[in-house]
């Protein structure tokens, strides 16, 4: 286990150029006391890794070092071959340069390890998109890719949900995002951060000055948190149900994670079965059409204005079928 960890720690200083103790020990996900022992047995095994003290400090290799333990196990060459996405590659435009990067890779391993890579290429496909959903056209995805990738300023024209619906901003993209095989644009303007869906960009133009990104902007670090925070401003308030055995069980099948997760049992089985859920919702327009997906499972205690909107909709079906 060390063994392969000191190998790890080598390999992140060659790829990285200079990390801090406290960036070895999040990436490795060991203590900085456990760093410091492994950089010491690093040092007395004659690898030429140094620290450097001071804020811009760090472990860093002498220049020109490099190792040579960077061959591939048959594990590693049947990961990699996992990690493409076709789909997104030519969303990108970069469907001829995967192929040339597949071939050549292929080509430099040895004979056995080609062959298991190859097996796991013809076994496995990656599909993002959700079930029934058409792909969504985003015609200027490539161009913000090109700008993203090279630090280019983008004028956008954006349509929103709220009002003014549709608006110009000049923002500096630092990312893209695939999401349930939605793009997402993760980009700095006046000060902040924001997200915007690709598909709703109108138009884009890429500025010819390039931009400095924002110093320790990580990217998967910023779209977790940005996903966490979109449910709590999304969910302002809650919903008491009433749910039979079955609908408890049907919950996770019909209602999205964030709410099935956040649900917390207020009381048991009551006479009728029946089991007192407390659930987060958007609106009582969003929560009726989700909760009737449950049918005659669910019963809503509170709140009462959508108690009294579930109503309405079933009144209002009963008449449509002349019940």
């Amino acid at each position: 286990m060390r063994a392969t960890r000191l190998v790890s720690l080598l390999l992140l200083l060659q790829a990285r150029d200079r990390m801090t103790a406290q960036e070895l020990a999040a990436a490795l996900e060991v203590s900085v006391r456990t760093i410091y022992r492994d950089v010491e047995a690093l040092g007395a095994a004659g690898v030429p890794v140094y620290g450097e003290p001071g804020h811009e400090g760090g472990y860093r290799l002498v220049d020109g070092y490099r190792t040579r333990l960077t061959g591939l196990t048959p594990g590693e060459a049947e990961a990699l071959f996992l990690t493409g996405l076709p789909a997104a590659a030519a969303q990108l435009g970069l469907t001829s340069a995967t192929a040339t990067a597949q071939l050549k890779l292929l080509a430099a391993l040895p004979a056995e390890l080609r062959d298991r890579a190859g097996r796991v290429a013809d076994r496995f496909h990656l599909d993002p998109p959700s079930w029934y959903v058409d792909a969504e056209r985003t015609p200027h995805l490539a161009t913000i890719a090109g700008a993203t990738w090279n630090q280019h300023a983008l004028e956008i024209r954006y349509l929103r949900w709220a009002e003014p619906h549709e608006i110009t901003r000049t923002v500096q993209p630092h990312g893209l995002v695939l999401k349930g095989g939605n793009w997402y644009l993760v980009a700095r303007g006046e000060g902040r951060f924001r997200t915007y869906r690709i598909s709703r960009i109108l138009d884009v133009a890429v500025r010819p000055e390039p931009f400095e990104r924002a110093e320790g902007f990580d990217l998967a670090t910023h779209w977790a948190t940005y996903l966490e925070h979109f449910d709590r401003r999304r969910h302002r308030g809650t919903a008491v149900l009433r749910l039979s055995p079955h609908g408890l069980e049907r919950l996770p099948q019909l209602l999205e994670p964030a709410v099935v997760a956040a649900r917390r049992t207020t009381a048991g089985p009551d006479a009728e079965g029946r089991t007192e859920v407390e659930i987060p919702i958007e609106s009582v327009e969003a929560a009726v059409p989700e909760l009737l997906k449950l049918g005659a499972d669910v019963e809503v205690v509170g709140p009462e204005a959508l108690r009294t909107a579930v109503v309405r909709t079933l009144r209002a079906m009963n008449r449509t079928y002349g019940l």
